[in-house]
């Protein structure tokens, strides 16, 4: 008679689910199912503001929502939510160089930043001997080659951080990396609405971010240590990189990407911004000259929003006040018995 041993069974996506010991006890690993992935958005499907900026040339959330981009004197470029993407993606975040900077002054700097909300890192237990380990996996292209760098950093913590390399081997091919990131028993994660990381790929820099090391352990912020391993992108006319696929999972092992469906990961990021658009709104006149006008907002979001004064197809509005769920327009005539309003926006990134 033969044995068949199984030393592992696994759950549809591929991830081991059941542990068979040697004596056929069996056990549940430790890593989820599902929601393990930190990052929202992280297969780029989501781009509420639209799909294409050209002529960026500061700070802004430019194509795909929860990934922001940093410019610092550093050029200017186009920002796709591009659908040039590795086998099992549909989308990525690229940055296209349009004007270089050849040689980046001391301060210059070109970083792609997703911010982590404090109250969803709880589980990692920072700050306590119970803190887990993490790994980072994703998808990189670029014309570039040779090191760049990651780096992490723990807002609530005084701007600890630890930055690690990664390498580029091949010009214009998609590769997979992975990164270890250990434990901070020392650290300390908020449990509110702010900040708990900061997670930052360094395209280029100035000799200001460049000249120190990697930080190997938790540290107290070094500029000159954030981007020692400096890729370089934006030295040259159509230097570009993209990134799709970004995990941020508890454990030492990546697992494979976590597909969320395009309404689950839109209401993740309608937490922190979301657009409207409606043909008309309804509601009561406030007073002889002015009206109020109610939107339900999709979703409850992390803070009272900024709202952006919207489009205008008849009226005109003079002022407008946001709340979570509530936004009031004050009209200068009361003439008006409707309102055409288009993209109406709501702000609360982090």
């Amino acid at each position: 008679m033969s044995t068949l041993k199984v030393n592992t069974i696994q759950d549809t996506t591929g991830n081991d689910a059941i542990s068979i010991g040697s004596d056929g006890s069996a056990g549940f690993v430790q890593t989820q199912m599902s929601h393990r992935n930190l990052i929202i958005n992280g297969a780029m499907q989501v781009a509420q503001r639209g799909t294409q900026v050209t002529g960026a040339t500061g700070i802004d959330y430019y194509t795909c929502d929860r990934f922001k981009f940093f410019i610092g004197n550093l050029g200017t470029w186009t920002v796709d939510q591009s659908t040039d993407s590795p086998n099992g993606f549909s989308n990525s975040f690229k940055a296209t160089a349009t004007t270089a900077d050849a040689s980046p002054a001391s301060g210059d700097y070109g970083v792609l930043v997703q911010y982590i909300e404090a109250q969803n890192l709880q589980h990692l237990a920072f700050g306590t001997p119970d803190a887990k380990d993490m790994t980072l996996s994703f998808w990189v292209k670029s014309n570039k080659t040779g090191n760049a760098t990651f780096e992490i950093i723990q807002k609530d913590n005084s701007n600890a951080h630890r930055t690690f390399s990664y390498s580029i081997n091949a010009a214009d091919t998609w590769e997979y990396k992975t990164i270890s990131i250990p434990a901070d028993t020392s650290g300390n994660i908020n449990n509110d609405s702010g900040t708990g990381f900061e997670i930052d790929w360094w395209l280029n820099s100035g000799s200001s971010y460049t000249s120190g090391s990697h930080s190997t352990t938790w540290q107290s912020m070094v500029n000159a240590n954030r981007n020692p391993s400096n890729l370089g992108v934006g030295g040259a006319t159509s230097d570009y990189f993209a990134i799709t696929g970004v995990q941020l999972e508890v454990g030492s092992v990546a697992t494979p990407f976590e597909h969320r469906s395009y309404g689950e990961e839109l209401a993740r990021c309608q937490r922190y911004y979301q657009v409207q658009n409606r043909l008309y709104g309804s509601g009561r006149a406030a007073s002889s000259s002015s009206s109020q006008i109610m939107w339900q907002l999709e979703s409850t979001m992390r803070a009272a929003p900024t709202v952006a004064t919207p489009t205008v197809n008849l009226g005109t509005i003079d002022s407008i006040t946001a709340y979570v769920d509530v936004v009031d327009f004050n009209m200068t005539s009361n003439s008006l018995n409707r309102l055409g309003l288009t993209s109406l926006t709501a702000d609360a990134e982090l």
